[in-house]
């Protein structure tokens, strides 16, 4: 758990700094062969994007959350800037930029199984606006969570403001396949891949749970203090700097409807959990509720939980 705030002192805010895309979800019943053009049954637009995602799971969950990220001046920016304030997100570190914003283009298959490719656009610009309000917001913050849709040498730059504020970073593996930076893991409290995410960063074998363990215990070997891996329908481990591990099992479902945005409703969710002072195992469990939740529904951002649906569904699991 985080050590958030005083009994008498309100909560910091969760600080979300990242990606936001429009993400263009075509309905196809498999993936193409190579020279194949196939039909989809449907094209829907949703907001999305990992930081976005993330921003929108935590408020959903009813707490405090600003997002730092960029959009670009075209028609689907005020899409999503309303999406993720109608979540109750704080928008007002979000900055416009010249250009587009992001996109990511997602082929649904039946069966919920997606594949995804992002156009950066604004996420990626290397003119990210680095203004006194966001270093403020970073230095009061209870705890910062980044991903790996931006630059590096932003990444870097937040952990660091951060780290030095002694504020807890949480760095959500996804987003990239090149190695990390080399002064990011030091500053990192949590680092959260997937399991392939957890393979591409070691070099090692992930396909079972003992595998998966030494992995994240190399990548804490590298400085640090936690690895949290996730592990779809399996569940989620972690392993710590002391040796501990912790294992949470996935909560069954009835039905897949699509997975887009389950692992950052994981890890918005888990951190919000943490912020509240719930237990390594508690914040497993309460993460892997909502993002069961979230894989029902389709879409990113809409599929979200709120706190009144994660606690509705923990009380029954729990009476079974």
């Amino acid at each position: 758990m985080f050590n958030n705030h005083d009994d008498n002192e309100p909560p910091k805010p969760l600080v979300v700094v990242g990606s936001i895309n429009a993400d263009l979800v075509l309905e196809v019943p498999r993936l193409p062969k190579p020279g194949e053009t196939l039909s989809s049954t449907t094209m829907n637009v949703y907001p999305g994007g990992k930081g976005a995602n993330q921003a929108a799971a935590a408020a959903k969950l009813g707490y405090s959350t600003q997002f730092v990220g960029q959009v670009g001046r075209d028609a689907y920016a005020p899409m999503l800037r309303t999406a993720l304030a109608d979540c109750g997100v704080d928008t007002s570190k979000l900055h416009s930029i010249e250009g587009s914003s992001g996109l990511a283009f997602i082929m649904l298959q039946p069966g919920g199984e997606n594949s995804i490719v992002l156009v950066g656009g604004a996420n990626t610009s290397e003119e990210w606006q680095i203004e006194d309000d966001v270093t403020a917001a970073i230095q009061s913050a209870g705890a910062v969570l980044l991903q790996r849709e931006i630059p590096e040498t932003v990444n870097v730059i937040f952990a660091k403001l951060a780290a030095g504020s002694k504020i807890p970073v949480i760095l959500d593996a996804g987003g990239a396949d090149r190695p990390l930076a080399h002064d990011l893991l030091p500053n990192i409290s949590i680092l959260s891949p997937n399991e392939t995410e957890l393979q591409r960063l070691t070099g090692l074998p992930t396909k079972t749970e003992k595998q998966c363990i030494a992995a994240a215990e190399a990548l804490v070997h590298q400085g640090v203090n936690k690895v949290l891996v996730k592990m779809g329908a399996k569940g989620s481990l972690s392993v710590d700097i002391y040796g501990n591990v912790v294992r949470q099992k996935a909560a069954p479902v009835a039905r897949i409807e699509d997975t887009t945005g389950a692992g950052d409703c994981f890890t918005g969710a888990y951190a919000v959990a943490m912020l509240e002072g719930k237990s390594d195992s508690e914040a497993m469990e309460w993460a892997g509720i909502a993002a069961s939740i979230c894989i029902q529904r389709q879409g990113a951002i809409p599929s979200m939980p709120t706190r009144a649906e994660v606690e509705k569904e923990m009380t029954e699991r729990r009476k079974n």
